[in-house]
């Protein structure tokens, strides 16, 4: 399956590809503020491009449950020099933007990101259908129910993977209809974004059932609350279960990308897999 995203054209197969999260953020859930200042952004860019990164994902604004908008300025400010810099040290290695607003989605673009990561499916403000009508980005289209204030308040549904399903075929449509090519679209069922424990659950272990969206998938697993809370476990002790969640979506035939902060330890899981 191809999937277009500006200059780089992926072909998806049974193996994922590895997006390594950099969070140019001081709230983010896991790593916030580690790599506030752009130096520091660039250093762990390089170690995970070195350790298999296919894509290195750039987000300026903390999405966690409880989080604090950010203004645009703030945001622009945060990534788009990391941006810049990225593009120019490492040419081959494709840019995503972690936004959700479309002015942002637009400078980073025009900074040299080739993919826009979304979280608010096109529909968190005005403007970013028109971005991607005018740039040939490939897009990332996730599910959430509520905004990140509110979204674990009291999530509700009447079948998780049915009604995420449902919406995610909606926006398709809406995009398509829009002018955005298939090739360029990518979907995410939104792990953790209005999902209690059981709602990940049902949904990592169904994930077949996504397969009618004829994209490829971005799960977003890593170091999620989920894990701490079906395994007892702290916050800096999530990796493990996270690589079991990880191994049992390689059982789902789909094309996939695989959003992580360790790279390596994805990437080993990954190539012992396809060895066996």
């Amino acid at each position: 399956m191809l999937w277009k995203c500006r200059q780089t054209v992926f072909q998806l197969g049974p193996k994922p590809l590895i997006m390594g999260i950099l969070n140019v953020t001081p709230d983010s859930f896991s790593d916030g503020g580690k790599y506030l200042h752009p130096d520091q952004a660039l250093e762990q860019a390089a170690i995970m491009i070195h350790e298999g990164a296919d894509i290195i994902d750039v987000g300026g604004e903390s999405t966690r449950p409880g989080a604090t908008a950010v203004t645009t300025e703030e945001e622009l400010a945060r990534t788009v020099p990391v941006i810049q810099a990225l593009v120019k040290q490492h040419p081959n290695i494709p840019i995503s933007i972690d936004t959700y607003k479309a002015t942002v989605a637009d400078q980073a673009v025009h900074a040299g990101a080739s993919i826009i990561n979304d979280v608010g499916a096109a529909l968190w403000g005005d403007g970013m259908l028109e971005v991607l009508q005018k740039n040939q980005v490939g897009y990332i289209c996730m599910h959430t129910q509520g905004r990140p204030q509110d979204m674990q308040k009291n999530p509700t549904y009447s079948d998780v993977v049915a009604d995420v399903l449902s919406f995610l075929s909606e926006r398709k449509s809406a995009l398509l209809s829009a002018g955005i090519a298939q090739e360029r679209l990518a979907f995410d069922v939104g792990i953790g974004f209005g999902k209690t424990l059981e709602h990940n659950i049902e949904l990592i272990r169904q994930a077949e059932k996504m397969r009618p969206l004829e994209r490829p998938l971005l799960w977003g697993l890593s170091r999620k609350s989920f894990i701490s809370k079906l395994l007892n476990t702290s916050a800096q002790d999530r990796l493990v279960g996270g690589l079991a969640a990880y191994a049992k979506l390689l059982s789902n035939p789909s094309p996939q990308i695989w959003r992580v902060h360790d790279v390596a330890a994805h990437a080993q899981l990954i190539r012992m897999w396809a060895a066996l």
